[in-house]
């Protein structure tokens, strides 16, 4: 009886696998709902100099730093084109505070910023899944950025909410469902949940 129960609980978690494979492929390939997401929001990406722990790190207290900053002046944006003429108007200060934060640190390796339609793969974001393709973002690169990045949705604000988080709280939800339609929102969602399958099924590799 225990080895059909062991067979059972293999047989749905394989069933799982596969599904998640299908979803995962088909999502990595194409979304037709792509372009008309990446039309309604602007993201936030910061490229790390290496993969070594220290640029790393630094990387982080970049994203602090200028996320504290963005954040004060970006409360009352009200859609997406608000958001990319401050983050324009501001782009010498971007990059300003970036270089001082590498300064304060022992770093002397130069900073570049821009605003750009910039490739992602899928990226999960909480229980968000956005899909891959071309999206407008502001793109912080540190060094030679060959390290490993850090991302957030900076328009709907999904990064700063009195501070950088990297888990969004419920109102960072309602804000991206008031900008998608029903079923571009259903669609991010959606594959958030699929990633989160497919976390769980990590624990049993």
């Amino acid at each position: 009886m225990k080895k059909k129960k062991i067979m059972f609980i293999i047989l749905c978690m394989l069933t799982v696998l596969a599904a998640g494979t299908a979803h995962a492929t088909e999502k990595e390939r194409v979304d037709p709902l792509q372009p008309a997401i990446a039309e309604k929001i602007l993201r936030f990406h910061v490229l790390a100099n290496s993969d070594a722990k220290d640029d790393q790190n630094v990387k982080l207290r970049v994203r602090d730093a200028v996320g504290h900053m963005l954040g004060q002046k970006l409360k009352k944006v009200t859609d997406r084109a608000q958001t990319e003429k401050i983050v324009q108007d501001h782009m010498d200060e971007i990059i300003e505070t970036a270089e001082k934060t590498l300064r304060q640190n022992g770093y002397t390796y130069g900073v570049r910023a821009r605003l750009a339609n910039v490739d992602f793969p899928v990226k999960t974001y909480g229980d968000y899944t956005f899909p891959a393709g071309k999206y407008r973002a502001l793109q912080i690169t540190l060094g030679k950025g060959e390290g490993h990045n850090w991302w957030c949705v900076l328009y709907p604000n999904m990064c700063f909410q009195g501070s950088v988080y990297e888990v969004m709280d419920e109102s960072s939800g309602e804000e991206l469902r008031e900008v998608l339609t029903q079923e571009e929102y259903a669609d991010v969602f959606d594959s958030g949940k699929m990633q989160i399958r497919w976390k769980f099924l990590d624990y049993f590799r």
